[in-house]
């Protein structure tokens, strides 16, 4: 029987999401990847009880995620089952809604019968009678926003969700949908943008406009699919992620500028006591703007190097130039 470690809480900061009363750890797991049928039981296993060792309580799906698509939450419906079956109540579990997941006109989307069908079907891979959080994974520009935010506010009326997040919006996007869903009487709790060193687009007004609605954000991809890691510093290995077929990392993206400015960086995150990726993961969770950042792991080593970061969450006004200037280098 999994018995977890009695200071769990006691190296992870925990930060308030917007002006609700929940609270999400600095850096919470995503499912995203290596939770497929690609990855053993043993293995997924022994990085999920190790996330919440480590005092990471939150946990990160959608439908689509695997492969094959809803892989990730069976595989966290199992974990459920059994390591963490008397720990419910002090895990957040985060699933979404609006990818391709079945074919025919209603698999994907934002209508009111995908989006609601949709997590009824992840409820049951998960095994559970509510998630945490359930969010519109991206903005369908067919589809009336009152009609996917009236779902996100029935899926909560219905108890099969706590709170309910948008992924992937505008900041004009968000603004409304907020707008749309405090008139239903479900505020909108969170945003979770892609945002990292080399993927900033936040910071032109989303950052601000969540600012202004009390809703907390948290990042995905803040390493910007493993590129913020020491393992591209000499180019691209055997092995990795823009070696493979992966349609979010190509080899050509790995450009020698890229690399070039990659080294500099690795030289800032030294002389900080840090690699890369903890810099990269601090970085982006600097001055308390974003609630939480999705990290990925696909061993408990990889998982441990990121949660690291935590003890170094400070940038002077000098490494925060520096990093500015190499940020901005073409």
């Amino acid at each position: 029987m999994y018995l977890p470690s009695p200071d769990r809480y006691q190296a992870m900061p925990y930060r308030r999401t917007g002006r609700s009363g929940l609270l999400l750890p600095a850096l919470s797991l995503g499912l995203w990847h290596n939770f497929g049928r690609d990855r053993t039981a043993d293995t997924q296993g022994q990085i999920l009880r190790r996330a919440f060792d480590l005092g990471i309580t939150h946990f990160d799906l959608a439908n689509n995620y695997g492969p094959p698509p809803g892989a990730a939450e069976s595989a966290m419906g199992r974990a459920l089952r059994t390591d963490f079956a008397r720990l419910r109540d002090e895990i957040v579990i985060s699933t979404k809604a609006g990818y391709l997941m079945w074919d025919g006109p209603y698999g994907e989307w934002g209508s009111r019968k995908s989006v609601l069908s949709s997590l009824d079907r992840s409820l049951t891979r998960l095994g559970l009678d509510y998630v945490d959080i359930f969010y519109s994974h991206r903005p369908d520009p067919d589809t009336p926003l009152e009609e996917t935010m009236g779902a996100l506010d029935s899926a909560v009326r219905q108890g099969k969700a706590l709170y309910v997040g948008l992924s992937n919006y505008s900041p004009e996007q968000t603004r409304e949908a907020a707008r749309i869903l405090k008139d239903l009487g479900t505020p909108l709790l969170i945003h979770q943008p892609r945002y990292s060193m080399l993927d900033r687009w936040v910071e032109d007004g989303l950052l601000t406009t969540l600012d202004e609605l009390g809703v907390g954000s948290i990042a995905y991809s803040p390493l910007e699919q493993g590129i913020l890691s020491d393992r591209y510093l000499q180019g691209i290995p055997a092995g990795s992620r823009a070696a493979g077929d992966s349609p979010f990392l190509t080899p050509e993206s790995v450009t020698p500028e890229l690399i070039s400015r990659l080294r500099a960086l690795d030289k800032v995150a030294s002389e900080r006591g840090q690699s890369l990726a903890q810099m990269a993961l601090a970085w982006v969770l600097r001055g308390g703007r974003v609630t939480s950042a999705v990290v990925g792991a696909s061993s408990v080593a990889q998982l441990e190097n990121s949660v690291d970061a935590v003890r170094h969450l400070e940038f002077s006004d000098e490494e925060l130039a520096r990093i500015e200037v190499l940020l901005k280098t073409s």
